[in-house]
Parts: C-alpha cells; sequence; structure tokens
C-alpha cells in the first residue's frame, strides 16, 4: 500500500498563516552574539563531524526534511518537510520519491533543482567528486543504491533494502542539500545555501558573521539581521564575556559546571538548562598500534577504569551508560542491569582492577616495567581535559604511564582518521538517538570517523541485521546485543554519558535545546531578540 504524505502541503499552509499572527508577538532584527570555543576546520559540514562546524553553519542551509525546530524530542514523527513537500515510500520500503520545493533560490540567485539533490547524495556515496578533502558521513548511506530525478522538481532515493532510519538520516543537521555549481574549496571557506542566513564573513580564529537572507523561501523568516560567532579558546574568557553581556548565549555543550554555578550568581537574568544528551565519553585506543592492538591489553584498560567518578567529577549530571544513549531519555540503550555484565563496569572497582593488574603482569608489564604511552586531547574543550587526566591517573593503578598532549581540533581529527596516535579521549554525540547513526558512523570498518579503527566483520553483519529490522521490539533486542558486544570487546571504551548545559539571556527567544541530540537545532530561523 502507498504511503504518502501530502498532507504536509495544508499544514505549511496553516503554518504560513499563523505566522501572520504570531509574528506580532516576535521582533525583527538585531544580532545574535555567541562565543565559539575553537576555530572550525571548515564551512562544510559534509566533510566535517563536529559541533564546531556544525552549529554556526547549519543556519546557511536547508534539508530535504528536518526535525521540528520547536519540539525538544527528536524522533522520526517530528519529521517535517523543507526541501521537499512531500515525500512517499514504495510498497516494498525501498524507494523514496520526494516531490521538491518550486522557486527556492541558492543565496548565490541560481535556481534550486532535483539536481543539486542528486549531486549532493552522488558526492555523499562517493560516485561524483566535488573536492571534498573527506567525507565523515559517507557509511550512513551504504544501502543507498541510487538517486534519480523526475524532472526539476522530484527525485528518488532507491534502498538495496529497507532501512527504518533513513528519513531519520535526511533530517539530521549533517544532511543538508549543495548545490551542483560549487565545489568543495568555496563549501570550505564561504558555502552557498538555500536557507535563512547568508555567510558574510569567515575569517580564521577570529569571527563568523552570517547575515540575513531577505530572498528566503520560507515566509516571515528569519527574524535576525545576523548572527556573530567570535572565536574564543578560553572557557574562562567565554564565560566572563557571557556574564559581562558581551555575548547573548553559550554555544551548545560550552557551559561546565563551575561556569554554571557562576553565571547563575553573577548573571540572574539569564537562563541555564540542563538536558540529558547522547554525547558519551571514550577512550579511544587505537587497536592499529602496537601493543594496544592485543585484546588483552585492552580489556586490563576497561577493568581499570572507575566509571562513577566520572559522574561524580560532573557532581552527579550524567549516568554510566553504553554505545547508545541510556534510557529514560535514550531509547535503545542498556539497562543498569545490562551494563553490569561488562567487564569493568562493575561496582567492585578494586577487583576489576585486580584483575586488570594480572592480566598486565601477564603481557610482561609492572610496577618496574610500566607501559608508556602518550594521550591526545582536543583542545579548547575543558571538560575532555579534565576526563582525559582522570582516565590517565586510573590507567596508573595497572601500571600504565601516560603523558597528556593537547591538540588543535583539525590535528587531532587527523591524528584519529589516519590512526597516528596511540590513545585519545571524545565525548562522542550521535547525530540522532538511532543505532544506524551510531553504529555504521562508529563501528564500520571504512568509516572515517571509526577513530579507534576496529574491524569485525562479524559485527559488521549483525549491524545490517538490526538496520533491515522492521519490527522495534525485535530491533531494540538485536541493537542492545550489538552494545554490549562491543563493549565487551572494547571496541571504544564508554566511560559516561553527560549532561549539557545551555546558557542564554532571557530575551534570546524561539531556542529550543533538544533532549536527546545536539545536532539537530540549529537553523536559528525562529530565534528573535526581545530588546
Amino acid at each position: 500500500m502507498k504511503r504518502t504524505h501530502t498532507f504536509w502541503k495544508s499544514l505549511l499552509l496553516i503554518t504560513i498563516m499563523s505566522f501572520a499572527t504570531a509574528a506580532v508577538a516576535q521582533k525583527y532584527g538585531g544580532t545574535l552574539r555567541i562565543p565559539a570555543r575553537e576555530n572550525p576546520v571548515s564551512a562544510s559540514p559534509h566533510e566535517e563531524g563536529s559541533i564546531t562546524t556544525l552549529q554556526p553553519f547549519m543556519p546557511v542551509f536547508n534539508n530535504l526534511v528536518i526535525f521540528d525546530q520547536q519540539e525538544k524530542v527528536v524522533r522520526p514523527e517530528s519529521i517535517r518537510p523543507e526541501l521537499a513537500t512531500e515525500w512517499s515510500w514504495s510498497p516494498d520500503n525501498t524507494v523514496l520519491t520526494m516531490k521538491l520545493r518550486q522557486g527556492v533560490r541558492w543565496h548565490d540567485g541560481k535556481p534550486f533543482t532535483s539536481a543539486d539533490v542528486q549531486c549532493t547524495w552522488d558526492t555523499l556515496t562517493g560516485k561524483r567528486d566535488a573536492q571534498w578533502r573527506k567525507n565523515t558521513h559517507k557509511e550512513w548511506y551504504h544501502n543507498l543504491k541510487e538517486v534519480t530525478v523526475a524532472g526539476p522538481y522530484e527525485v528518488r532515493f532507491t534502498l538495496g533494502r529497507p532501512q527504518p532510519s533513513f528519513l531519520s538520516f535526511l533530517a539530521s543537521g549533517w544532511s543538508p542539500v549543495y548545490p551542483c555549481h560549487v565545489d568543495g574549496r568555496v563549501m570550505r571557506q564561504k558555502p552557498i545555501g538555500t536557507g535563512p542566513f547568508k555567510v558574510e564573513e569567515f575569517k580564521v580564529s577570529d569571527v563568523i558573521r552570517l547575515v540575513k537572507n531577505t530572498d528566503y523561501w520560507k515566509p516571515g523568516r528569519p527574524y535576525l539581521d545576523g548572527i556573530e560567532w567570535r572565536i574564543v579558546p578560553s572557557a574562562a574568557t567565554r564565560t566572563l564575556s557571557f556574564i559581562a553581556g558581551k555575548f547573548d548565549m553559550l554555544a551548545t555543550a560550552d557551559v561546565t559546571v563551575g561556569a554554571l554555578k557562576d553565571i547563575r550568581s553573577q548573571a540572574p537574568k539569564a537562563t541555564c538548562e540542563t538536558r540529558a544528551s547522547n554525547s558519551t565519553g571514550f577512550l579511544l585506543i587505537n587497536q592499529k598500534a602496537a601493543p594496544f592492538d592485543n585484546p588483552k591489553l585492552r580489556r586490563a584498560m576497561s577493568l581499570a577504569l572507575d566509571r562513577s567518578e566520572f559522574v561524580r567529577a560532573q557532581q552527579g549530571e550524567g549516568r554510566i551508560g553504553g554505545i547508545m544513549m541510556a534510557p529514560p531519555a535514550g531509547v535503545w540503550g542498556l539497562t543498569p542491569a545490562q551494563l553490569a555484565t561488562v567487564p569493568g563496569m562493575g561496582k567492585d572497582v578494586e577487583k576489576n582492577r585486580a584483575e586488570g593488574r594480572k592480566i598486565m603482569r601477564e603481557l610482561g608489564y609492572g610496577p618496574n616495567n610500566k607501559l608508556k604511552t602518550t594521550f591526545i586531547v582536543r583542545l579548547a574543550t575543558p571538560d575532555y581535559l579534565m576526563a582525559t587526566s582522570l582516565i590517565a591517573d586510573q590507567l596508573r593503578s595497572i601500571y600504565i604511564e601516560s603523558e597528556i598532549e593537547q591538540k588543535e581540533t583539525a590535528v587531532w581529527t587527523g591524528a584519529m582518521i589516519k590512526g597516528t596516535y596511540a590513545l585519545g579521549y571524545q565525548g562522542t554525540a550521535a547525530a540522532i538517538d538511532d543505532p544506524d547513526v551510531v553504529f555504521y558512523e562508529g563501528y564500520n570498518c571504512k568509516s572515517a570517523r571509526n577513530y579507534t579503527h576496529y574491524c569485525n566483520p562479524a559485527m559488521e553483519a549483525k549491524i545490517d541485521e538490526q538496520s533491515a529490522t522492521v519490527d522495534p521490539v525485535k530491533r531494540k533486542q538485536l541493537v542492545q546485543a550489538i552494545d554490549l558486544m562491543l563493549l565487551k570487546d572494547v571496541a571504544r571504551a564508554a566511560m559516561y554519558q553527560a549532561d549539557v548545559r545551555a546558557c542564554r539571556y532571557s530575551y534570546v527567544k524561539g531556542v529550543v535545546v533538544p533532549t536527546n541530540s545536539s545536532y539537530t537545532h540549529h537553523r536559528m530561523e525562529d530565534v528573535w531578540l526581545d530588546k
């Protein structure tokens, strides 16, 4: 039976009509000021994997579909039309047909058509060379066989098999449509989009300025005249500048527990909220580098870790979790009882460490023959440095001495992708709370973001099996089994799942911080300043 979404046309008309009424409460004008903790590697979301790029540049683009920017829970039911006006699946759930919005223009004035959609996904799947330096989300689309056009305003995505997650991929912040006529070099420096804001200036290590797209296709949007990001590497300076009123809001996940106390006491007009996130802190162990290619050594390292100490360091704002986001906020994650079966995640830390030391002695290490290594961590991320220091201290309990080196994001990412590191730490947040996003991106043998270079063909087959499973109950069982196996393999040593904090002044309106994603709600077209 054909399933269609033509009702979105009616919904959109109602929404547009409501703008006239709702806009009475909103105000136009003003520039939103935000500090950035580090310089984006580039302005091209398809080539990057960090919030540092996504948050400032998501307002430049549009997706085919998008998660509702005013809903706090990111879920398939909240997917709304953007450049696609309606869509339908074939009876066998392998062909997705989308009708496209007409009259949309790129920021340089050229018309948007189905060819741009085809070019974008042909580049993502490696069928087209658009001069991208890397393709960080290619593995999402391994099941996508082809994208075809039927005239200038219709596209078809043909899958190799059913995949319940596919539409959610398209709604993520990492899935903007790029123009056919602009190559990767330009997109990295001053990207062209169809979104509510245009890039006026991207000055490395200084400023990102976006200005209002006065020809935006959506009536009445955006409200702001512009958005200005200032690159401020010092976390203390960002916090103090916000308290002093030099910035209107702080970036997603850029407020530490200590900073939150300062803001609440010194900036009473600021609004701050804490929420669960699907960001998991991982000890990254390079499985290509000896001696860490030995699974026994990786098991000993996992046994040495006291996960509860990381939650305590955040004053209880977080939880111990596995690969997927833990319940109740997460749909797919493991329960505490399931986690307790994983070596190193039991509550008897000293027993775990004794077992870890035994393994290390069997491998030839001990008090007089310690394993010396290097830990790399991203610069300008205080929580990361704190977590890395904790891990390094805990690993001393099993005769491992590590020197910590802070790296610029570009250098850190390059080392991860190339495998030219020993140990690393990252808080990895998934685009959405979805197994396909997490598993294909982090654990597929060929994925650019498989930073530990874990490769297990049998595991890949299991990941494919859950991906094709339509029954949500059965799929969850498969997902949890995979989660447990990945933890026991120490594919990545999961530490804890952090809460994140967001602060802005009360005059900043229209910002919604979702409870289960950091990579979806940055279009900024609904944000306005009540000054």
